[in-house]
């Protein structure tokens, strides 16, 4: 059976004024929000694809995340020893999808070019966009890199089992959702399901436009395929949980 799982290993309470872009100009009062954080797994055909790898106790706690499960364990709790993990796909390098890369030391990394360019470059150092990256998770990147265990592509790839992998942007200079089946995982291209709802963008963007952009690929993306957003706590009602409650799962049509 071809499936998806996503995994929920943390969770903060937030206010809509700090997850949404300028969120006084809607007119709204304020309230509050939970977000939720995830990492996704592809079972697909007799291989396991890890789609990011979430924060690490200690830049989680630094940043008062509630960490529920770590990431690794969660894994085991699922019934998958991390050990097997041989390809993980970076959807981008923000400290809450890279920050357990060493669990994870012989696995083959899959990004964008130009997101891997960009974290590893000064401006990724700049404190508007650092303060959402870790040194330490950025170091890792470059270890994989000088290991040469990461696969680099422009624009779109596919692996094996059907996934294909797509850069939109926006979030971030090298943001990408995930295609598998009639899945898409729009990681931090979609925090929330209010954002297309609402064409609401998120506060941490690098280039607005592709931020744009990226909800209209989504929304006519939705009418064949079921979104899974990065953050929202909805995921966990939209689809059926499993583990204790520690993921849900997403069956592929056709397996």
């Amino acid at each position: 059976m071809a499936e998806v799982l996503a995994v929920r290993y943390g969770t903060r309470a937030a206010r809509k004024s700090e997850v949404f872009l300028h969120f006084d100009m809607y007119g709204e009062p304020d309230a509050d929000i939970q977000m939720d954080y995830y990492f996704w797994v592809l079972r697909l055909g007799g291989q396991t694809i890890l789609v990011d790898c979430g924060f690490n106790e200690a830049s989680g706690g630094r940043r008062r995340r509630t960490m529920l499960c770590p990431p690794s364990r969660a894994l085991s709790r699922l019934g998958i020893d991390p050990g097997t993990i041989t390809t993980i796909v970076v959807t981008h390098g923000h400290y809450d999808h890279i920050g357990n890369l060493p669990d994870f030391p012989d696995a083959r990394l899959v990004m964008a070019r130009r997101e891997y360019d960009f974290w590893t470059s000064p401006m990724g150092g700049k404190p508007l966009f650092a303060v959402s990256a870790e040194t330490d998770d950025v170091a890792a990147l470059h270890a994989a890199h000088d290991e040469g265990r990461i696969e680099f592509f422009t624009t779109h790839t596919s692996l094996p089992g059907g996934v294909d992998l797509v850069e939109v942007g926006g979030h971030t200079p090298g943001q990408l959702i995930v295609r598998v089946g009639d899945v898409v995982l729009a990681s931090d291209a979609l925090h929330y399901y209010e954002e297309l709802d609402e064409d609401r963008p998120f506060v941490h963007v690098a280039d607005l436009p592709a931020m744009y952009a990226g909800f209209d690929m989504l929304r006519q993306l939705g009418e064949t395929h079921r979104l899974v957003a990065g953050h929202d706590p909805d995921v966990m009602r939209r689809f059926p949980v499993v583990g204790d409650g520690l993921a849900a799962l997403i069956t592929l049509d056709g397996s």
